[in-house]
């Protein structure tokens, strides 16, 4: 392993950890949309995909495209922290973020019916938190 990758190991392990993440959730998505297509079926109705009719799908959705809008600023603040601060703060915060990513489909529920929980809240804000403190220190460390 050469010295950047040394250094960097704790970073590149969190980029891994939540590359994985992103795809678990993609695979979720994936089981439930053929797991609704296939009641669909059973029920002699028609599968409309990109519809709001199916809870279940509509919240295996939201998690994954979630998880997906956050990872470009995720990453950069991420690696950013690495380069400008150390590695080890920055593993330490995204391993942080990986978890609120983690328990997102748990704040979110099951099924996304007429309105998001107001309970996702807590998750998404602390996830904004660990990207402002990210933000923050790297502002702070380059201005001085």
């Amino acid at each position: 392993m050469n010295d950047f990758a040394s250094h960097h190991a704790p970073t590149m392990w969190v980029t891994l950890v939540y590359i994985g993440l992103y795809y678990a959730f993609m695979i979720r998505t994936l089981k439930v949309k053929l797991r609704v297509a296939k009641q669909c079926k059973e029920a002699g109705e028609r599968f409309f995909r990109y519809s709001n009719q199916y809870p279940e799908l509509l919240a295996a959705d939201r998690v994954q495209l979630n998880t997906l809008e956050h990872m470009p600023p995720f990453l950069v603040l991420l690696w950013l922290q690495s380069l400008t601060v150390s590695p080890q703060s920055a593993a330490a915060l995204g391993a942080a973020y990986v978890v609120v990513r983690l328990t997102y489909p748990l704040f979110l529920g099951p099924k996304l019916e007429k309105n998001i929980p107001l309970r996702i809240v807590i998750n998404t804000f602390t996830g904004y938190g660990i990207l402002l403190t990210f933000a923050i220190w790297q502002i702070t460390v380059l201005a001085a």
